[in-house]
């Protein structure tokens, strides 16, 4: 399944364009492009209007599929060169694993036979004959299946799915791939996706590509594999690349957190060629798009296949120490820098942290890899829907799971910290913790968290510790940090606004908030501080209240405010900035 074409039948809307469809032969590395095609947003969002696809997609499906064969030299359903694909979605920001994935699609008693046969290995085809079905019925079906056992043959496993969904898998390749498409545009209004997109302020209208991709396959034998790799350390920000191997495997059993994936180091020893193209294709595609990159790729039979590429999503401290030295290094400039850096993530770094020495007599109750830092404090909950009912009832919980999945989402956005049992730092709760700024501790062990239910606890993000109680902290100052305090000069030369400390703040024509009812609420403090401004012909600043928020900060800019008085001053700059961008953006495009 070595193949160099490639071809993305798309909008500009469609993520694979910023995902890897990049030609890399002039520089040579030795890796391969998995053929592609893509069905764009548009019609996504025709389909979940009216829940059919759009006139000439299936026709253009059927003319796609053919060309794939013809890029390939393989057939799809039939032949002793079988073509099986995976289908991907691609939104056009991207959502790790927020959305649904179905691999090995084309596969039945026939095609498994012939790929044994090619393959010279009737193990491989069964398993991945397996895994094809698992997925296909929970992915496309949507029943919670037991686990199809290794020792079952085809029969019995459709039999086993009919049995708990009432549905068959059909037999005709094209309804499953059919099939396959709606449910990933289906997966784009899952519970799990809207609660992602409401708390990144994510539209709900964009809708999600999908991409149809040939298979490569990490479970061929054991010089296959599978894994992530990040261009640079999304924990700490160093250059040095990171990432993790799973030899004889697919793409989710690393993402799934089921399995506790190998260091980088294993590959190097067990593939060498391979990891050499990996590190040469990072670089390439770090240059391309200007960004750390996050590396979804497969190694079949020694070969590099990179699967998919995106920005990566960073721990807080490490957007900062990577977009200063990307600026550094010529790839961006600083208000690029400025722009990525999201005032949160700046919060998360600024929140309290644990104090010098609290840790030396606490009692030590779990230790795990450290995947997304801060700390969190809380009472230990095991379901999700508990801790999402506990937190509405004012309780502050930590989310502990055997390793989380999607369907966890609104658990985790409840929590103040995540832990698991299994899982690495390419794992599902890591990833999605870094996204969201959740302290995260990952890979406990089997077992290890059940006797921390109904404990208060303090999770240590950054070290991957778990101490009993609630152990002293302190607040960070940001004046302390050389990379904020640069970011911070920056980006007060770019601020339509001035951000100034309450201690060097003046006491005169300031707007305080503080005794205002509505004024703790971000939604409601625009209008709160038009009545206000309107009120008093004297003020020229604000404080209190939301003032410090996104929204404070764009509600100040909005009515002509000089300065806001908060501490710490770089979120707030860092949202006056993007604010005052976006209406750059808006303006520029009117005017077009």
């Amino acid at each position: 399944m070595d193949t160099n074409a490639g071809r993305c039948r798309t909008t500009q809307s469609c993520t694979c364009r910023r995902q890897g469809v990049v030609d890399c032969t002039r520089s040579r590395p030795r890796f391969a492009r998995a053929s592609r095609l893509c069905d764009t947003t548009e019609a996504c969002t025709a389909f979940l209007e009216t829940g059919q696809f759009p006139d000439g997609l299936d026709s253009e499906i059927l003319a796609s599929m053919e060309w794939l064969e013809q890029q390939t030299k393989r057939t799809f359903g039939h032949g002793q060169h079988p073509l099986l694909v995976s289908v991907r979605s691609g939104a056009p920001i991207s959502m790790p694993g927020m959305m649904d994935t179905v691999l090995n699609l084309g596969i039945t008693d026939k095609t498994e036979m012939a790929l044994a046969q090619e393959c010279a290995n009737a193990d491989f085809a069964r398993d991945t004959h397996r895994r094809f079905l698992h997925l296909y019925g929970e992915i496309v079906l949507k029943v919670q299946l037991p686990r199809l056992a290794a020792n079952e043959s085809p029969a019995q496993w459709r039999e086993a799915i009919h049995k708990t969904s009432g549905m068959e898998v059909p037999a005709d390749v094209l309804g499953q791939l059919r099939n396959a498409i709606r449910a990933v545009f289906e997966s784009w209004n899952s519970r799990r996706a809207k609660r992602y997109r409401e708390h990144l302020g994510i539209s709900h209208t964009l809708g999600t590509a999908v991409t149809i991709q040939a298979m490569v396959f990490g479970n061929l034998d054991e010089q296959s594999g599978t894994g992530v790799l990040f261009s640079r350390n999304p924990l700490t920000g160093d250059p040095t690349p990171f990432g993790e191997y799973l030899s004889v495997a697919q793409g989710e059993d690393v993402v799934s957190g089921k399995f506790t994936p190998k260091p980088l180091s294993a590959m190097a020893t067990n593939v060498p060629e391979a990891m050499t193209a990996l590190l040469k294709a990072a670089k390439i595609l770090e240059h391309a798009n200007t960004d750390a990159q996050d590396i979804e790729f497969t190694v079949e039979r020694g070969q590099l296949f990179v699967l998919q590429a995106r920005a990566a999503k960073l721990a807080p401290q490490a957007a900062v120490r990577i977009y200063l030295d990307m600026v550094e290094e010529g790839l961006i400039d600083k208000a690029t820098a400025l722009m990525r850096i999201a005032p949160d993530r700046i919060r998360v770094l600024l929140a309290p942290r644990l104090a010098e020495g609290a840790d030396s007599l606490a009692e030590q109750l779990a230790t795990g890899e450290g995947a997304c830092p801060g700390i969190g404090i809380g009472v230990v909950v095991a379901d999700s829907d508990e801790a999402e009912r506990r937190a509405a009832d004012g309780d502050v919980v930590i989310l502990a799971r055997p390793t989380t999945s999607p369907d966890d989402l609104h658990g985790m956005l409840a929590s103040s910290a995540v832990i698991t049992e299994e899982g690495g730092s390419t794992s599902h709760a890591a990833v999605v913790c870094r996204a969201l700024g959740i302290p995260c501790v990952v890979g406990c062990g089997t077992g290890k968290l059940a006797n921390l239910i109904g404990k208060t606890v303090t999770v240590d993000g950054q070290s991957g510790r778990i101490f009993g109680g609630a152990l002293q902290i302190l607040v960070p100052d940001e004046r302390a940090d050389p990379g904020m305090v640069t970011l911070t000069q920056w980006a007060q030369a770019l601020s339509p606004i001035q951000v100034l400390r309450p201690a060097k703040a003046p006491t005169e024509n300031v707007i305080d908030l503080s005794h205002e009812e509505g004024a703790a609420d971000p939604a409601q403090i625009g209008t709160l501080l038009l009545r206000l401004v309107g009120a008093n012909a004297h003020g020229k600043g604000a404080c209190g209240g939301a003032i410090a928020s996104d929204e404070g900060v764009r509600a100040a800019i909005d009515v002509g405010l000089k300065f806001i008085i908060a501490e710490p001053v770089l979120p707030v700059l860092l949202a006056a900035v993007q604010a005052s961008a976006s209406d750059k953006q808006k303006n520029s495009a009117q005017e077009n």
